[in-house]
């Protein structure tokens, strides 16, 4: 007579653990579910996101427009672009952007010569000069002569289209194929500073200091530095490139006015750099017109955020065009 007992205890059993299956399944299929809809939504905000800093690039352009509307032929720190870090509220998020002019710093793809050119002479060119005096100025803790040469011989062998060292300091394919995770000499223009970090003699502290004074144009080694937008307090890019004291270099900042030199000639009339006996191959280095610059923009939507870098060229004030777009943060 127990038999049906046992029957119905079995059967109430294998129900159970069929529920319970059921259940466990029910529970990963809603956690799934619930996931899947949360990732779809932070797609979603991160397109959003994406699609305001596109925003912030389209505004920026219409700013650069609207500053050279009343002078194409000079670009100063009085004109609308230059107005530092500005953060707009949007919906659900906000948008800040800055533009920054890639002529007020050095260009270190100005150490790279000229197409073709395999001179390997002793005689430093004006930028190569330039470029170690920087070093220099910027009294970066280890770094004197002998390091500062030798990272621009570095520098200028990363970038020359050869693989032959420039001088003694240089380094090239040998020298970074001997390391422990080897690699080869990029014999090409920088894309980004960051690229410092795998050139032989530089280390974190000189590249730290470096960002403030020098930047990087994209394929070319144009170094025209523009004389109106140089910041008040780096006075070091003057003292580099022109072999001036910091003191003299101080005071031409100073005695520049809001709307800025409308030629160089009226610069280089300054009576500190007429005593200073500036060479026609430095005062070359220098305009007051500006065509590199780059907007840093930070965008966020609910929890997305979004970062990017746009690398714009004016060629006049109805052609701006976005040559390179850097995404995430340095």
């Amino acid at each position: 007579m127990a038999k049906p007992n046992l029957q119905k205890g079995v059967a109430l059993i294998t129900v159970m653990l069929i529920v319970a299956l059921i259940a466990i399944l029910a529970t990963q299929m809603t956690a799934r579910l619930q996931l899947q809809m949360q990732r779809t939504t932070n797609i979603g905000s991160n397109q959003q996101a994406y699609w305001y800093a596109m925003g912030a690039e389209a505004f920026a352009k219409s700013v650069l427009r609207q500053s050279f509307e009343d002078n194409e032929d000079v670009t100063s720190l009085e004109q609308m672009w230059a107005q530092g870090e500005n953060t707009f509220p949007v919906d659900f998020g906000e948008i800040t952007g800055e533009i920054t002019d890639l002529h007020s710093c050095f260009n270190l793809n100005a150490l790279r010569s000229d197409e073709g050119s395999t001179d390997k002479s002793t005689t430093r060119t004006v930028a190569q000069k330039a470029f170690e005096e920087l070093l220099i100025a910027l009294n970066i803790e280890g770094v004197g002569n002998f390091e500062a040469e030798s990272m621009t011989d570095a520098l200028t062998d990363w970038l020359d289209s050869d693989d032959s060292l420039s001088r003694s300091g240089g380094a090239e394919d040998n020298d970074y194929a001997a390391k422990e995770f080897p690699y080869l000499a990029a014999n090409n223009y920088l894309a980004s500073i960051s690229e410092l970090r795998v050139i032989e003699h530089f280390n974190v502290a000189v590249i730290n200091k470096l960002k403030d004074y020098a930047c990087v144009l994209p394929d070319t080694n144009l170094n025209k530095v523009n004389i109106n937008t140089i910041a008040q307090d780096q006075p070091e890019l003057l003292v580099a490139m022109l072999g001036i004291s910091q003191n003299d270099a101080s005071q031409v900042l100073s005695s520049r006015e809001d709307e800025g030199f409308q030629t160089t000639e009226e610069f280089f009339a300054l009576s500190e750099l007429v005593k200073a006996k500036v060479t026609a191959e430095q005062k070359e280095q220098f305009a007051v017109k500006s065509e590199y610059f780059k907007l840093k923009t930070n965008a966020s939507f609910n929890d997305s955020y979004f970062a990017m870098k746009s690398i714009m060229k004016v060629e006049n004030k109805n052609n701006i065009s976005v040559i390179s777009r850097i995404i995430g943060r340095e």
